[in-house]
C-alpha cells in the first residue's frame, strides 16, 4: 500500500495497470491471428522517430506516432518483394531502422535518454501522458468490441469469412492499426522494446488458462493488470527499474501458465468458434 502514498507512484501505478488492461485482450487477437512478428517488428522500428523526438524536445509520443507510420509504411513496401520473402525483407527493414535509431541515440547531441526509450520509465509519467494514455487505450478497447464478430470470423472461420460478410483483410489491417494504437499509448510506461512483452504475455497466459474465447479475452486484461501492480511492487521494494519489471511479472504470468498441463480437447456441443479457441 506504500505505493498510493505517492503521487508519483500512484500515478506510474496507474499507468502500468491502464496499459495492462488494454494490451491483455489486444495480446489475444495478436496471438490468434497470428502477429507477433508484426507486434514486435512495429514496436522495434519506431526507435528513430522516438530519438528525433527527444532530439526536438517534443513528447516522445509524438515521435512514437511518426515512427509508427513510417516503419509500417516501410514495412509493407518491403513485403511486396517476393524476391526474397516478406518475413526476410520485414527483418531486414525492422533492423536497420533500429539500428539507425540507435546511432541517432548515441550522437553526441542526442539527451540522455536512450535507457527511457528502450526500456520506458512509467516513474516520468505526467498527467497528460496519463491522459493520452487512457484516451487511447478506450479507443483500443472501444474498437475491439465493436469489431469483435469480424476478428472471430477471421480468426476462427476465415473460410466463410466473406459469405458472412466479413472482410479478412480489413479486419486484420484494423487489428494492425490498433496495435500500433497500443504501442503508442505503450512507449512511455515501457519504451520500444519491452512493450512487446506486455502485449504477449498476458495474452500467452490466458490462451493456456482458458480454451474459451470470452473468457481468454478476460483473463488477459486481468493478467495484465496483475502483471503492471506486481511489477510496480517489485520495482519499489528490490529497487530496481519499473518497465524491466513489469515486463518480467509478465513473463513470469506466461511461464506459470505454461507449467500447467495441456487441455483436453474441445468438448462436443460448443460452437465453432469457442472449440477452435482451444487450439492456439
Amino acid at each position: 500500500m506504500e505505493l498510493l502514498e505517492s503521487e508519483l507512484l500512484r500515478r506510474a501505478l496507474a499507468e502500468v495497470v491502464l496499459l495492462g488492461v488494454v494490451c491483455g485482450p489486444l495480446g489475444v487477437w495478436i496471438l490468434h491471428l497470428r502477429h507477433t512478428y508484426a507486434a514486435e517488428s512495429l514496436s522495434h522500428a519506431m526507435l528513430p522517430g522516438l530519438v528525433l523526438a527527444a532530439l526536438a524536445g517534443v513528447p516522445i509520443v509524438l515521435g512514437a506516432s511518426g515512427g509508427i507510420v513510417v516503419a509500417a509504411l516501410l514495412i509493407a513496401l518491403a513485403a511486396r518483394d517476393r524476391r526474397i520473402g516478406s518475413e526476410l525483407a520485414v527483418a531486414v527493414t525492422v533492423g536497420a531502422l533500429f539500428g539507425l535509431g540507435v546511432a541517432l541515440a548515441l550522437a553526441p547531441d542526442t539527451p540522455a535518454r536512450l535507457g527511457e526509450l528502450l526500456f520506458g520509465d512509467p516513474l516520468g509519467a505526467t498527467d497528460g501522458d496519463l491522459a493520452v494514455a487512457a484516451g487511447l487505450g478506450l479507443v483500443v478497447l472501444v474498437a475491439l468490441g465493436f469489431g469483435g464478430r469480424a476478428l472471430r470470423v477471421t480468426a476462427f472461420d476465415a473460410g466463410s469469412a466473406r459469405s458472412l460478410g466479413v472482410s479478412p483483410g480489413r479486419t486484420t489491417a484494423g487489428l494492425l492499426v490498433l496495435l500500433g494504437v497500443a504501442i503508442v499509448a505503450s512507449v512511455q510506461g515501457l519504451g520500444n522494446l519491452l512493450v512487446l512483452a506486455l502485449l504477449v504475455a498476458p495474452a500467452a497466459a490466458a490462451l493456456r488458462a482458458s480454451d474459451r474465447l470470452v473468457v481468454q479475452l478476460r483473463l488477459a486484461a486481468l493478467f495484465g493488470a496483475i502483471a503492471g501492480a506486481g511489477g510496480m511492487e517489485l520495482s519499489y521494494v528490490a529497487d530496481v527499474a519499473a518497465g524491466p519489471s513489469v515486463a518480467l511479472v509478465a513473463c513470469a504470468l506466461a511461464v506459470l501458465a505454461s507449467l500447467r498441463p495441456g487441455r483436453a480437447a474441445a468438448r462436443p456441443g460448443r460452437g465453432p468458434i469457442e472449440g477452435l479457441a482451444g487450439g492456439h
